[in-house]
């Protein structure tokens, strides 16, 4: 079984983090029965300094460099995604893509419509590739613009809506289509560094998210259950809250 991650700068994430990508792996790597590889074309996190993905400090340095593969950038959304997720797939040879995008989207390229269009696109790409992969997506979650920004929080919420439409419409037997439930309890001044990107909390609620769709609907790995790293709680090597 071969996962593949794709997202924007939640996923990535820069420098001294964990990311949510370790927090699942730690949970494949104690619950999934059977083989399974990370796949994927790229393994950096982003440097703020650099301003470019070219870090590889992650805040375990045990944390396998197989497993550390993804497909995700610092602001990039659905509409660059899409075009690239059909040789992504054939050449990585994925089974299932865990997929965490549209918040980039909506904010900096494209409204609601257009952005449920390009996940749909994604969508169809990645089947032309393998018909019969299988996909998880989430929503676009709480963020601290919405927070204060009503018609952006209206353009989230309809996007929402409209990506829970496409998976409805583009679900099959062959290759199903999930839609994660939204981190319950997510809470902006706890559970991120500066009201978007996760901190060591959010980390597991996102990682959560993901496990706990494929466990429930396909019963792939099991519940999920936090996992400390070696090194936590972990607050230092995480971002201060801004």
């Amino acid at each position: 079984m071969r996962f593949m991650f794709v997202g924007d700068s939640m996923t990535i994430g820069r420098a001294g983090d964990y990311t949510w990508r370790y927090r699942m792996w730690q949970h494949l790597a104690t619950t999934f029965e059977g083989p399974y590889e990370i796949v994927g074309p790229r393994t950096e996190l982003y440097d703020t300094a650099a301003n470019a993905p070219v870090s590889h400090t992650y805040a375990d340095p045990a944390f396998p460099a197989e497993a550390r593969r993804h497909l995700s950038g610092w602001g990039e959304g659905w509409l660059h995604m899409a075009p690239v997720i059909r040789e992504a797939v054939a050449t990585q040879r994925v089974d299932i893509l865990l997929v965490s995008l549209g918040l980039i989207d909506l904010g900096f390229y494209t409204d609601s419509t257009q952005t449920a269009l390009n996940a749909r696109r994604f969508m169809t790409e990645a089947r032309a590739a393998n018909p019969r992969v299988r996909m998880v997506l989430l929503p676009v979650i709480p963020n601290i613009r919405a927070r204060s920004d009503a018609p952006f929080a209206a353009e989230c919420d309809r996007f929402n809506e409209l990506l829970a439409k496409a998976v409805a419409d583009l679900d099959t037997a062959s290759s199903p289509v999930l839609l994660a439930s939204p981190p319950q309890s997510y809470a902006l001044d706890t559970d991120t560094y500066d009201g978007t990107h996760p901190g060591p909390t959010g980390e597991h609620k996102l990682a959560a998210a993901f496990a706990d769709t494929m466990h429930q609907a396909w019963g792939l790995g099991g519940p999920y259950g936090v996992t400390a790293g070696p090194s936590e709680p972990g607050a230092a090597h995480q971002h201060p809250l801004v």
